[in-house]
């Protein structure tokens, strides 16, 4: 297989992005044409970019091998560390498509405090607002949503009889036990707040006492929470590769506390409007994108150690995306 590399540009765009920070982790995706050989982006210049988590750059190149497929010239700035470098390159127009979180659009970029469960209500909310504030089209989303839940060990769930946080909340006080990391318990719409929601008072000796949250590293969570040692119960990202991979049962959020982060294609209205056939290529994609397919995707990476560009080529061409 061939790799496409992106070359002399590549390497004259990251200079000229590094005053804002943004340089490509890899800068590489493979080589691939659409089924057909149809060229609908022959012509157009596009820059890709993402996040430096492992979904953000799967996602990333996941569309830069699509797009290159479709006959763009598409230059991989894919891995930009941190969120902020990759989401200021697009704010100067210094790359064209990114993929965002509706609720992180939601709180972090506009600092918005009430909760919009209807993840079709958020989209819309979040889609006005970058429209009109910052002329960036955020593409309907996919049908994958990466918030905040809590999980058990399966087998941990079936002994306690849980399936959502109200079964939870209705153990006895003994067997309500957490882990949770730094960040989520000290987040202003996280772990209090949540307890709160669930008649769980933190601190509580008939809702939640103190002893009974371990905080630790949200690495350590997910084996912590496997071995149901030192908690029961501990917080999860529902796309996150180890929820499949260590036999976690996701617990459902009845009472709609956690805000939806639906996966959004997000383009710079200009770029849209030159190339109007990227809503139906990005739809392409988002459509087939699930919670479990995420899942399995993200495995491939921080499990089994396969490198992102691999594990998107295989997936397009799974779907008969690509040739």
């Amino acid at each position: 297989m061939r790799s496409v590399r992106a070359g002399s540009i590549a390497l004259l765009v990251i200079t000229l992005l590094a005053g804002c920070g943004l340089v490509s982790s890899s800068g590489t995706f493979h080589d691939a044409s659409l089924p057909g050989g149809d060229r609908p982006l022959a012509g157009a210049k596009l820059v890709v970019t993402s996040k430096s988590f492992t979904e953000g750059v799967l996602l990333g190149k996941i569309t830069a091998t699509y797009l290159a497929a479709a006959g763009a010239e598409v230059i991989d700035l894919t891995g930009a560390p941190g969120s902020a470098s990759s989401r200021q390159a697009q704010l100067n127009g210094d790359a064209d498509i990114l993929w965002e979180y509706t609720g992180t659009g939601w709180v972090n970029y506009h600092n918005q405090t009430e909760t919009i469960v209807d993840p079709h209500e958020l989209w819309q909310r979040v889609h006005d607002i970058e429209q009109r504030e910052n002329d960036l089209e955020w593409l309907p989303p996919a049908n994958f949503n990466d918030t905040y839940a809590f999980a058990a060990a399966a087998a941990t769930a079936r002994r306690l009889g849980v399936r959502s946080l109200s079964d939870v909340a209705a153990l006895p006080v003994a067997d309500r036990t957490f882990c949770v990391d730094d960040e989520f318990f000290s987040r202003s719409d996280g772990f209090i707040p949540m307890l709160a929601k669930y008649d769980m008072p933190y601190n509580d000796p008939n809702g939640l006492p103190a002893a009974n949250v371990t905080r630790m590293d949200a690495g350590v969570v997910y084996p912590a929470t496997a071995k149901s040692a030192p908690c029961n119960f501990g917080m999860v990202y529902t796309t996150d590769g180890r929820v499949k991979n260590l036999d976690l049962t996701v617990l459902e959020d009845d009472k709609k506390f956690f805000l939806p982060y639906s996966g959004t294609a997000v383009v710079r209205d200009s770029i849209i409007q030159a190339y109007p056939q990227l809503r139906a290529l990005l739809g392409t994609i988002s459509e087939r994108l699930t919670d479990e397919l995420m899942q399995d995707l993200n495995g491939r990476v921080d499990i089994d150690g396969e490198d992102p560009s691999d594990v998107a080529y295989d997936w397009l061409r799974t779907e008969n995306l690509v040739d």
